[in-house]
């Protein structure tokens, strides 16, 4: 494959990317804990809503309250990546370029 060739692929790879990411940053991902607290988030990791159920609101589970928060929170981060690292792994490979 000459300079030129590669340029292209590179380029068609880039392309191709940035489309797969622009889609996921539209992606909805959501992560229910416990039945207590549920997190939705963008793919672009921006929260679209938390949402605790009345048996979350008991004073006497604050801290179990906001444990199940942190871990929604984090489980979404979690998909997103993964996703992220799927589309990656699609792209590059999709290109004849492993480990681009």
């Amino acid at each position: 494959m000459n300079m030129q060739q590669m340029l292209i692929q590179a380029q068609k790879m880039q392309r191709e990317m940035q489309k797969a990411q622009d889609e996921l940053a539209k992606k909805e991902f959501q992560v229910s804990k416990n039945g207590i607290v549920t997190v939705t988030m963008l793919g672009n990791k921006v929260i679209t809503s938390i949402q605790i159920s009345e048996s979350g609101m008991d004073k006497d589970d604050k801290e179990f309250l906001e444990m199940a928060i942190k871990d929604a929170i984090n489980d979404c981060i979690a998909q997103i990546e993964e996703a992220n690292e799927a589309i990656q792994s699609k792209v590059t490979r999709g290109m004849g370029m492993p480990g681009f």
